[in-house]
This record gives C-alpha cells, structure tokens and sequence, in this order.
C-alpha cells in the first residue's frame, strides 16, 4: 500500500506532495502505544498497544461478522447503509470509489442513503406527538411506541409509497423525496411504515447493484444501528430482501469491529478470520415472509424502480424555480 507516484494519474488528479502527507498503514497494524501524557489525560494505562483499525462503516461491517460477498451489512443509522467486503475493487455506483476495508487486500463497497433513519426522528418530531406522550408516561423510548404503527398497516402500506431521498445524495445532488399513492385511507400509521418500506426498497436497490457487479449472490444480512432494535423494522427489511437477516448481541458493532481487529493484531487470535469467528455473534434471526416479498417485489419492480427516472426532471424544474437545494458551485 502506497501514495500514487508523481508519474501516476491519481496524483495528476490530487497532487498533494508526498513530504505533506501521513504515513500509511494496514489495518491491524501496531502504530504505536499510549505515551505518558496520553495517559494522563485518558486514564488509559501507558504502553499501551495502538492498533490501526477502520472506517467507521468498515469496523461496522466486520463486527457484524460480514468477511465476503455471501453476505452484506445494514447499517440502519442516521445515514442507512448496504455495504459488502471483496477481494475485488468494484463500484455499486459508478465513480464512487469503495472504502479500503479493515481486512488487509479487501475493500468495502457501498450504497448509502443520506438521511436513512433519520427520517424515524423527522416523523416522530413532526408527526409524533401522541407518542411522544405515551412513551413519556410509559418510561420507555418513543420508537417503541411507534412500533405499534407498523403492526396497524399491512405490507404495503395500501399502495403508499416513499421515495427516501429527504436529503440529496452526492451522485443525484437533485433528488428530492416523494410519497405517491395516497388515498383516503391513509392515517399516521400508513406513513410511517412507508417511510419504513421506502427506506427498505433503498437499501434492496443498493443489493441488487452489489450483487450485478459482484457478479454472486448474496446469501444472508447482518443488521445494526439504533433502529435494528425494532424487531418490526428487521421483519419488514427481511420480506424485502427476502433473505434471511441476521441481529447481533451488541448494535454497537463499530466498537465490536475495531476490537476484532485490534485483537487479530495483538495475535489473541490467530488472523481476523479467527477474531471474527470468536467474537460475532447473533441473537436473532429474521426469516422473510413469501407472501409479503411477493408483494414487494412487485411494487419495488412496478413502482419504487420507476419514481426516480420519471421525476427527475421535475425536480431539477423545483430546484430551478425554487433555488432548494442549491446548485452545487
């Protein structure tokens, strides 16, 4: 691993001198220990070992046990992500470059959704009042409360649907987001699982472009992030995926990460295969229901698939008219 030379076209691109940039170094790697300083403002104990780890995603993705293409991780977090590990440099969108991942020679491609399950805060926020109150009274989260919701509606939403882009991504810096298919039926509830189902059908889209330039088949899902609590919110990502999904012991699986590889660097384990092995584990397993899949296949191929391309040019017309959001320079 190495900065590009100065003959080399990333360097043509970004040339910034070697002199001013950092050392690199492979994951796992010792780097350094804790010096009597940092210790003395961490309380952590001098001499320490210093472990080169990962991306926050890339750490996130290993403590969920996810090593190869067989599986991906969800990240159900601010920013929703599907994120896959590979021997092979590969792009799910064109020109957005995978991280290198913590496992040395590998790389972690990804499909984000900027503002993922944020949105469970936005509707709380604004349309969660009742909730809010209840949950209050009751000593316990509103996101449980609003779990009651998605157990009211149907798979389906009764043909409401969501397109998740409430903030524009850096590939479609135009996009906007879009609920279609209201009707007199619709309450609170409905909006909110298909907010839930929009959020699902993003991230199904995002596998579906991991599995065509993997060129394989993925087999399972590990799922973590605050909103991986809800069992509702697993089921309903299951049915869309339609494979099984798996949760871990800890949704702090960053920190499970970076332990794993602090650990294979230390040689408590052997290699990170061993770590991994040793250290992941799960405590439930989501299996999705045929049924519900058969129904969301459709939509998400009939519908979901469709928003995007047919509204585009209407949102660069609101852009324009608007000046919301702003161009970039």
């Amino acid at each position: 691993m190495r900065w590009a030379k100065t003959s080399e076209r990333n360097y043509k691109l970004f040339p910034v001198e070697h002199s001013k940039l950092p050392n690199m170094v492979q994951p796992g790697d010792l780097i350094g220990h804790i010096t009597a300083e940092a210790s003395a403002l961490t309380g952590i104990a001098q001499g320490t070992p210093v472990i080169a780890a990962g991306s926050d995603k890339g750490c996130e993705t290993i403590g969920m046990g996810v090593t190869d293409t067989s599986m991906v991780s969800l990240s159900f977090g601010t920013t929703a992500t599907i994120q896959t590990t590979t021997k092979k440099y590969m792009e799910p969108l064109a020109f957005m470059p995978a991280y290198p991942a913590p496992i040395k020679g590998h790389y972690n491609p990804e499909v984000e959704i900027f503002r993922g399950y944020w949105m469970i805060t936005w509707f709380k926020n604004e349309f969660g009042q009742k909730e809010i109150q209840r949950a209050e009274q009751a000593g316990v989260p509103p996101e449980e409360i609003l779990n009651e919701l998605l157990r009211e509606v149907p798979a389906g939403s009764m043909g409401l649907m969501v397109q998740p882009y409430w903030s524009p991504g850096l590939k479609f810096p135009n996009a906007k987001g879009a609920m279609i298919g209201f009707g007199d039926v619709h309450k609170r509830a409905h909006v909110y699982k298909a907010v839930i189902e929009g959020l699902g059908y993003g991230l199904y889209d995002g596998l579906l472009k991991i599995e065509k330039v993997s060129g394989k088949k993925v087999l399972k899902a590990a799922v973590s992030g605050g909103a991986a609590q809800s069992d509702e919110i697993c089921k309903i990502t299951a049915d869309i995926f339609n494979i099984p999904m798996v949760r871990g012991k800890t949704f702090e699986t960053t920190g499970l990460g970076a332990a794993i590889i602090t650990a294979a660097g230390l040689g408590i384990y052997p290699n990170l295969d061993q770590a991994v092995k040793n250290m992941v584990s799960y405590e439930q397993t989501f299996m999705p229901d045929p049924e519900n899949h058969l129904l969301y296949s459709k939509l998400y191929n009939s519908v979901y698939r469709k928003i995007f391309p047919s509204l585009t040019k209407l949102y660069s017309e609101i852009r324009d008219i608007t000046g919301y959001p702003e161009k970039p320079e």
